[in-house]
């Protein structure tokens, strides 16, 4: 089972990017980070409760769990869909974001002491040239400075937070802390908002639907199960899987948007897929 969910994970975050352009069409993108994380921080209180699990943290556990949220569910997440609402299109943010595996391989070395053969850097390298030719980025097509701006925001913020869960990462039960998590996602995004913008959500089926699945498939799903791959995995193996993102997201495209997959973008696929199965296999 363990071997599936850098493969599940990888369905379940590619799917995020499809159904954050409805939520940023019907709202302002920090007043439904905001929502959607209050509404998984309670989920995972619940949980949490259910399983009679102690809430209690000391000092150093609550400022790492806390601050990882603030990392992954705040900046990180806010970079995107910052991103998607200036119409970045959501191909070019997720090929921007998944550049993270070379910031992480780069940095696991002098930063958590994890040793990057060559295998793992040419997996990094078929990876980022697999992504690149599925999204076929033009260079030719004006985009908002804004939008690439929050993007790279956005590709910092995750590459320091998998770094930061797995150098600083204890023995806090999982459902515990991805509540705190959640709780300073919710944070950062009302911060935002007090000083920042005027909020405004659509409450309307649109939104409801591509919400619902954010909140429980990949606030609920994937984000445990990156946290369980980071704290079971060195971070460099870990965030290479994130190369599949953007070839599956625009399968996923194909599949539910009928956007059309040129030879290219399969080549581009079996690239991807090549380097990341070089860089996660074992010795």
């Amino acid at each position: 089972m363990n071997k599936l969910l850098p493969f599940i994970f990888v369905l379940l975050w590619s799917s995020a990017f499809v159904t954050t352009k409805p939520i940023v069409d019907n709202s302002d993108p920090f007043a439904a980070l905001a929502f959607r994380f209050l509404i998984v921080a309670i989920g995972f209180l619940i949980f949490s409760i259910y399983q009679n699990l102690s809430l209690k943290l000391n000092k150093k556990d609550f400022i790492q769990s806390f601050s990882s949220g603030v990392l992954f569910h705040g900046v990180y997440l806010g970079g995107v869909f910052f991103s998607v609402s200036r119409d970045i299109p959501t191909g070019i943010t997720a090929l921007i974001v998944t550049m993270q595996p070379i910031l992480t391989n780069a940095l696991a070395g002098p930063f958590l002491k994890e040793y990057v053969g060559w295998k793992q850097w040419l997996g990094v390298i078929l990876g980022f040239i697999g992504s690149a030719m599925v999204l076929g980025v033009d260079i030719g097509v004006t985009l908002p400075t804004i939008g690439i701006i929050a993007s790279f925001i956005a590709l910092l913020s995750i590459t320091s937070a998998t770094l930061f869960q797995k150098k600083y990462s204890g023995n806090i039960p999982l459902p515990v802390s991805n509540m705190y998590q959640a709780a300073g996602g919710c944070f950062f995004h009302l911060i935002i908002i007090l000083f920042f913008v005027d909020p405004f959500i659509e409450f309307n089926s649109t939104f409801l639907i591509a919400m619902s699945h954010q909140i429980f498939l990949v606030s609920f799903g994937a984000f445990t199960i990156l946290m369980f791959l980071i704290k079971n995995n060195s971070a460099s193996k870990t965030v290479t899987v994130f190369f599949l993102i953007p070839a599956t997201t625009a399968f996923m495209a194909w599949i539910f948007l009928n956007e059309q997959l040129t030879t290219i973008d399969l080549l581009g696929f079996l690239v991807a897929s090549l380097g990341v199965f070089i860089a996660t296999r074992n010795k």
